[in-house]
């Protein structure tokens, strides 16, 4: 009675704190600031969701929390949980992607007009993509077929794979590992996703679980190469004074102080990759140099630094059949995100044999013939008032020049006239369409311009959108 008594008032006082939205809070460190601007102007990369999962085309990792029974899909099912879990880490003894080719990843990302990646290092059922000395549950363990293939430590791959094309690197890290024995512990059986026990009880566990999480990214910080993105993922890890209303609905048991020791982690990283980005993800304070909204853009621009990351198909994790997004929604999603000041982080999830989706590669192939001609309205570029109106969204360089970008429906003709409202430019400015020879005439009309659209360029089946740059 006394514990539910005490938990109550924890809970209750919490829930007052999380009420108010807690702001973004501004990085102070200059080589920090510098990345973020530089980060702001890559607009467009790719992340990647791996991980033994695959091999049963099932969503990554959380068909092991027992919170999420009902929307998650186990296979096989209706059998006891522990041997589910069994079945589920034998996986790795399985585990073989025998066609591994980050190159082929990269190059088509390149193509594509990507900037940047992330990488899943790691996700929640502790999995480990790459060689850690703090677990064996890693894809370079003994038990693991692909351990004896020269590309076994595939995060080391995938990096230099993408940096040799010039893409920047980021390295994503679930804080909690449900494979750990400092976090899960199995004296006890798991609730929800939070740790297991209860941790003013077992300080020196959870003490344990900071120095397992401190080594490990501080294997990543060193053996990897130049790392520009540290994305930390798995929110409800975070100090009990920092929680919000969405992290203790997360909650099925009373909030903990799970303090992970962020400070120490952040200057250990720092130290080896100075101007690192840090993204402790929902945790809103001094860790999160930017945020990420999932699988949605915002209604409106935002003050601060922002990443949409969203699946190109309908999962995170490679499912055999999924189903993708048309190109023209994709690219719909990066002008939208874009004009309002974001950046967009589509998501990709390799198969179990280390390939790609066929029509992931035709989806960006796609994309980047349309960033060839367009780019220039997408990269470099920040958020401009009205940033759109009707089907036209303006981004601007920091030079001044406006490009406004009209949205083509499906299967739509380039109009003969593009008008818009909200940005006027001076009398005597000069226009042109990205990719398209000719000149383009405008004029005022009312409160807004007129565009009118060279012959020419309505014979050339444009689609998805088309950039006009104002001078």
């Amino acid at each position: 009675m006394k514990q539910f008594f005490l938990a109550g008032c924890l809970l209750a006082s919490l829930a007052g704190y999380a009420q108010e939205e807690q702001p973004y809070v501004k990085e102070k460190d200059p080589l920090v600031l510098q990345k973020l601007d530089e980060w702001q102007d890559w607009k467009f990369g790719l992340m990647m969701h791996w991980g033994t999962y695959s091999q049963w085309g099932i969503v990554e990792s959380w068909s092991l929390c027992p919170e999420d029974e009902g929307w998650t899909q186990r296979k096989p099912d209706g059998i006891p949980y522990y041997e589910y879990v069994q079945q589920y880490e034998a996986l790795a003894n399985t585990f073989n992607p025998v066609k591994f080719d980050p190159a082929k990843w990269a190059t088509a990302a390149k193509k594509a007009g990507m900037r940047y990646m992330v990488f899943t290092t790691k996700h929640h059922d502790g999995f480990n993509m790459f060689d850690t000395k703090q677990s064996e549950y890693r894809i370079t363990a003994p038990n693991v077929p692909f351990s004896k293939d020269p590309r076994a430590d595939v995060t080391k791959e995938v990096f230099n794979a993408f940096r040799k094309e010039g893409i920047h690197i980021g390295a994503y890290f679930s804080k909690p590992d449900w494979n750990t024995d400092s976090y899960w512990w199995p004296y006890f059986p798991p609730k929800d996703r939070n740790v297991n026990y209860e941790i003013s009880k077992y300080p020196e566990r959870w003490k344990q679980f900071q120095q397992f999480t401190y080594k490990q990214i501080e294997e990543l910080m060193t053996g990897y190469g130049k790392v520009e993105i540290l994305w930390l993922d798995g929110g409800w890890v975070r100090p009990l004074n920092m929680h919000s209303k969405e992290s203790l609905s997360w909650n099925k048991t009373p909030a903990q102080d799970q303090d992970i020791n962020m400070p120490a982690i952040t200057a250990m990283a720092r130290q080896h990759q100075p101007g690192l980005i840090v993204v402790d993800r929902s945790v809103h304070g001094p860790y999160e140099n930017y945020r990420t909204p999932e699988q949605q853009i915002p209604d409106k621009p935002l003050d601060y630094p922002w990443e949409t990351c969203m699946t190109m198909a309908g999962s995170w994790s490679y499912v055999p059949d999924d189903r993708y997004k048309p190109v023209n929604t994709i690219i719909h999603n990066l002008v939208d995100i874009v004009a309002k000041g974001g950046n967009y982080l589509l998501n990709i999830g390799p198969g179990p044999d280390g390939t790609w989706h066929d029509e992931a590669y035709r989806k960006l192939d796609s994309i980047g013939q349309w960033m060839a001609a367009n780019g220039d309205a997408i990269y470099g570029t920040r958020s401009i008032a009205p940033y759109k109106d009707g089907k036209v969204c303006f981004t601007q360089k920091k030079d001044g020049t406006i490009y406004a970008i009209c949205l083509l429906d499906e299967g739509e003709q380039l109009p003969a006239v593009i008008r818009f409202a909200g940005i006027m430019p001076a009398s005597g400015a000069k226009m042109e369409l990205l990719g398209v020879k000719g000149k383009v005439s405008w004029k005022k009309a009312g409160n807004g311009v007129e565009v009118k659209v060279p012959e020419s360029a309505r014979k050339k089946n444009l689609r998805h959108a088309i950039a006009i740059k104002i001078k």
